[in-house]
C-alpha cells in the first residue's frame, strides 16, 4: 500500500501542467518585477494567463500573448500588467466607455476618465513601457514603491497587485484529468 502511495504521488507530480507555479515562485518577494521563467515557457504562460483571465470573464483574455510579449520586451514580470488591470478595473470589465484603459492610466484627479487606447494591445504596450521607463528605471523597484506613485495608497494597492500575481501563479488551466488513467 505504501508503494502505491509513493507511485501515485510521483505520478501526480509528473502530471502537473508545465505552467504550474512552484512554491518558490509563489513565495517570491514583491520586489521581483523582472521575471523570466525557465520552466513554464512562453506558450505555457500564455495559456495560463489566458485561462486565468477567462475565468474572470475578462475582455483581456484574448490578449494574453500581448501581455507576455510586452513583459519580455520591457523585462517585466509577465503577470504584473494583468494584475494591475485586476486591481484597477476588475480585469478590464469596469472602464470608462470606449477607453480600452483597464489600468486607470492617466486618471490623476478622478475628474477625467484617463488615457484612451485604440485597443487592449495598445494599452498593454503603453502600460508596460510606462512601468519600465517612468517607474522602474527611475528607482521604483517593488510593487509597493510603484504603488505609492501609481495610486493613493501604495501599500494597499501593492497588496492587491501581489494578491492577483499570486492568483495567476496558482491558477491551473483546465486540462484533461491525467490522473483518471488506471495504474
Amino acid at each position: 500500500m505504501k508503494n502505491l502511495a509513493v507511485v501515485t504521488f510521483i505520478f501526480m507530480l509528473l502530471a502537473l501542467p508545465a505552467g504550474q507555479a512552484n512554491a518558490v515562485e509563489i513565495a517570491a518577494p514583491a520586489a521581483a518585477l523582472a521575471y523570466r521563467s525557465k520552466d513554464i515557457g512562453a506558450d505555457g504562460r500564455v495559456e495560463q494567463l489566458r485561462a486565468f483571465l477567462a475565468s474572470h470573464n475578462s475582455p483581456l483574455a484574448g490578449d494574453a500573448q500581448t501581455f507576455i510579449d510586452e513583459a519580455e520586451r520591457h523585462n517585466l514580470d509577465w503577470r504584473l500588467v494583468a494584475a494591475i488591470a485586476g486591481v484597477e478595473s476588475t480585469f478590464g470589465k469596469h472602464i470608462p466607455t470606449g477607453s480600452n484603459n483597464a489600468w486607470g492610466w492617466g486618471v490623476f484627479t478622478g475628474t477625467n476618465d484617463g488615457v484612451h487606447f485604440k485597443d487592449w494591445a495598445e494599452g498593454i504596450a503603453v502600460i508596460s513601457e510606462g512601468l519600465r521607463k517612468k517607474y522602474i528605471d527611475r528607482g521604483a523597484t517593488t510593487i509597493y514603491e510603484i504603488g505609492w506613485i501609481y495610486a493613493a495608497n501604495g501599500d494597499s494597492w501593492g497588496n492587491h497587485v501581489q494578491y492577483f500575481i499570486n492568483q495567476i501563479n496558482q491558477f491551473m488551466p483546465t486540462t484533461p484529468d491525467l490522473l483518471a488513467v488506471t495504474i
